[in-house]
Formats: structure tokens, sequence, C-alpha cells
């Protein structure tokens, strides 16, 4: 069973070939036995798991038949779930159990879904490898020497293991699309605003962005459809109707038009993720698609742009964690300072610690112009390339990552090369795009995803995209040895 996809699992419900409750059994002992390999769950809710898939046991026996109805999932430990831990994979939130659940959590739930537990993650969604969590590193299941990438590594490992058929996860500058492609499944970060963001610990508030992470386009248009809609207690919730992402997967591709940035083929890409790529563009010729050459040129200020403006935003959201109210408290503190001081200093790791610093910097009297004001002018460029070429085309095509999954470690001593590894994601945060990344093949023996964009709130158009090219090929039904 743990090899069924979202869709899969719907029509199996259906059908009475089993119950959510066998499922759950099933899925849960996988996680018991083989999630020590790869360390991808925080907490594991079991209990909780087994009175959802009762219920939703119950609500199919009554007549309902939701697609979501009873079938697995689970969240990245920062959307707040209630009487759950919620840490953020950080010790200074080791102890934190949220009073309420995040929007996202309560639809998906509302929905039927059963949620096994919270996956491990990239302290406060910081990191592209899930190497700065405090809980330990994430392993990749197609080398376990390899980085999951991050930050929602825990969500993408767990999927790609079998753990869970799908998972949720957040993107801040490529956390589900980068993850997704370093681990041989489909990621998609909605546009800004198409996601409640209520509940979901904030890394930084412009960029944040919940999506799904699952093994095809198919059933991250199940998970998405659940999950987007306007929520009055998010005030950068788009009041637009949910599309029908499920009806719109089978349009054919005959006139789409796919813009292929020159920008995306320089230096630093791996000359054999670049074959993949243009594999991928011949296939989606063969279905119907013309392809044209287009420029996006302020995409070289894109990583200089973001890390400054995401740690901005980051030291100023991370400032309610001082030990006063939840969370960490150092130990016998001699006065108020003394306490702010000891508890984050203890409290936050390493990559939080540097980025909180240099956002602080950049907000800085005397410098917020010089650093600030103008990352936020390069950004307003950025959207305005993406404006100009979509006026030309109707989806951007490119890689993912510019390389496969990297050794664990391997890039910890140099942070700047880590960054690096987002170059082709972040763009889309800063310009609140849609993207998506889907299986594209291997490099020697690793997965590498391309990564699909399209103009605002046009999710459909991307999932019958990667659906369209799932159905004449079998890279996402690849799965990882041992698992």
């Amino acid at each position: 069973m743990h090899r069924l996809t979202l869709a899969q699992i719907a029509r199996g419900l259906a059908a009475k070939d089993f119950s959510s409750v066998e499922l759950s059994e099933a899925l849960l002992a996988r996680i018991e036995a083989l999630d020590p390999q790869l360390n991808s769950f925080i907490s594991v809710t079991a209990e909780q798991a087994r009175a959802q898939a009762a219920a939703a046991d119950a609500r199919r026996a009554a007549g309902e038949n939701g697609t979501l109805l009873g079938a697995p999932i689970a969240h990245k430990d920062l959307f707040c779930t209630k009487d759950v831990l919620t840490t953020c994979a950080s010790k200074i939130l080791h102890n934190f159990k949220a009073p309420y659940d995040a929007t996202v959590v309560e639809k998906l739930a509302a929905a039927g879904a059963v949620s096994l537990g919270k996956l491990n993650m990239d302290e406060f969604a910081m990191g592209s490898a899930n190497e700065s969590s405090h809980f330990g590193a994430v392993k990749n299941p197609w080398d376990l020497t390899r980085v999951p990438g991050g930050s929602s590594g825990g969500s993408a490992a767990a999927v790609a293991a079998g753990l869970i058929p799908a998972a949720t996860g957040t993107d801040t500058g490529g956390s589900i699309r980068q993850p997704a492609a370093l681990t041989n499944l489909t990621g998609l970060k909605p546009t800004y605003g198409r996601v409640s963001r209520w509940g979901m610990i904030a890394y930084a508030s412009s960029l944040d962005q919940g999506g799904p992470i699952a093994r095809t386009a198919e059933d991250c248009a199940l998970l998405l459809g659940a999950m987007a809609g306007f929520d009055t207690k998010d005030s950068t919730c788009v009041d637009a109707p949910v599309d029908d992402y499920l009806a719109a997967l089978n349009q054919p591709l005959a006139g789409l038009r796919i813009g292929l940035p020159k920008e995306y083929f320089g230096a630093g890409l791996d000359a054999r993720i670049a074959e993949a790529v243009l594999a991928v563009v011949e296939e989606l010729k063969k279905l119907g698609a013309t392809v044209k050459d287009i420029s996006l040129p302020n995409m070289q200020h894109a990583i200089p742009a973001y890390y400054v403006i995401a740690p901005a935003e980051a030291s100023s959201n991370l400032s309610r964690f001082d030990g006063v109210r939840f969370g960490y408290r150092c130990e016998n503190p001699v006065n108020l300072e003394d306490l702010y001081k000891r508890s984050r200093g203890e409290g936050f790791g390493a990559e939080v610690k540097r980025r909180i610093m240099v956002g602080t910097y950049a907000l800085s009297a005397g410098y917020y112009d010089a650093y600030y004001l103008k990352a936020q002018k390069i950004r307003r460029l950025i959207k305005n390339d993406f404006v100009q070429a979509f006026g030309e085309v109707d989806v951007i095509l490119g890689p993912t990552t510019p390389n496969p999954a990297w050794k664990l470690g391997e890039k910890s001593a140099d942070p700047v090369s880590a960054y690096l590894e987002d170059i082709y994601t972040i763009t889309a945060n800063l310009a609140g795009i849609p993207g998506l990344s889907m299986p594209a093949g291997f490099v020697d023996g690793l997965p590498v995803g391309v990564q699909l964009l399209a103009p605002y709130f046009q999710e459909a158009r991307l999932l019958n995209v990667a659906h369209q090219y799932q159905q004449v090929s079998d890279w996402h039904t690849r799965t990882p040895a041992g698992f």
C-alpha cells in the first residue's frame, strides 16, 4: 500500500479495497521501521491518526466519498497543530504545543485527511539542505549520505521513501521545489496569497507560501484543491475563486508557448541537468507545445536581493521568541536583558543567528536605504521581467536546481555555496508567481527536476503541463532502493 498515490488511495477507499485504519496502520509501521534511517519525522501522532482514520471510515460508511477522506498525510513542523508539538525544528520551540490549528491543517482535516505526524525541516525554514534542524539532519532516501534538500526536506524524504503518500511544505525561496527535485517528487509553490499563512510560523512573511509535495501532479492538484482559498484570518490571503485543478489536468497542450530563459543555461548548471531539461522540452513539443527563447535579465541580482529581504523579515518575525511567553527559557536569568540574550543565544541555531544578524544589519539606521530599499527595488525589476516574459509565453521552463543532491556536510562551512543552489527558484518567491518542480531524470543515480513557472494564479496550468508530461514519462514512478 505504501506505493499508492493519493489518487489511487481515493479510488481504493471508495471501492472498499482497504480502510483508512488499515492504510494508516501500515504506514505507521513503515515509519517506525524505516524512519530511523531518514530522520524525516519530528513527531509521530499515532493515536491521533488512528482516531482520525476511524472517523474517516465512519464518514465513508455513512455515504461520504471525498477524495481526501481517509488519506494519510503529514505536516511540515511549522504548521501549528492543536495540542501537538510545533517546533519549527528549533530548540527554542522544542516544547511548544499550539493551542489552535493552522488554516491549512484545519482545511485538510475537514477534508478528512489523516495526519500521521509532523515532519523535520531546516530550523525556522532557513536552509537548503535540512541540516540546520535542532533534531538532526534528514537523509535523502536515494542516497543516505546526501541531503534531501530544504527546508521541506523531511516532507520530501518521507514521501520519497513511501512513509506517506503526500505532505505539506512551505516555500520561501524554493523550499518545496528544491527538495522535490532532489528526491524525485512533484512539488508546487502556489501564487503568494493563494494558500492561507495563518498558523504557519513565519520566516519571511512576504515570501512564505504553503503548498503540496507528492509523487504526481495529480496528487498535488488533490491537495491544493483542499488547501487553497480565502481566509479572513490572513490579511495577505487573496479573495479569489479556487480553480478545479483536477478538471484542468487533461487539457491538451496544443498551442502551449514555453519560454526558455537564456540565463538558466549559463555557467554553474551541471551539463547533464541541462540535457535532462532539454529532453523534457522535446517531449512537450511532441505534445503540441512550441518553444521560444526569452530573457530574464535581472535574475543575476536575485540571490543578493533575496538574502537581504528574507533575513530582514526574519529578524523582525523572530523577535517574538524571547523566552518570556512560550518556548525555551534559559535557566536562572539575572535580569530581563540576560533572559533575552541567553534564551535566544541558547535557543537558536547557527544558521538562524546568521540570518537574524544579517537582517538586523540591513534594517539598521544608515544601511536601510543602501541594502533593504535597494533589494526591494530589484525585486520589482524581477517581477517586471516575468510580467514582460508572460506577455510572450504561457509558461517558463528550466532546471529546478543547478546540481543534484550534495553530500551531507559538504556545504556546511560555506553557506554561500548552499545559497547558490536556490538560484533558479527564488525569483518566483520574489515575484510572487507560482512554480512547480517535477521529476525529469537522473544524474549518477540521483534525481533531478525541471521547474515550470506561470503567471499569477495559473497553478492549474502548471499542474496540467506536469500531468501531461507524466503521462508520457515514468521518472515519477521510480523509487529508491530499500524503501
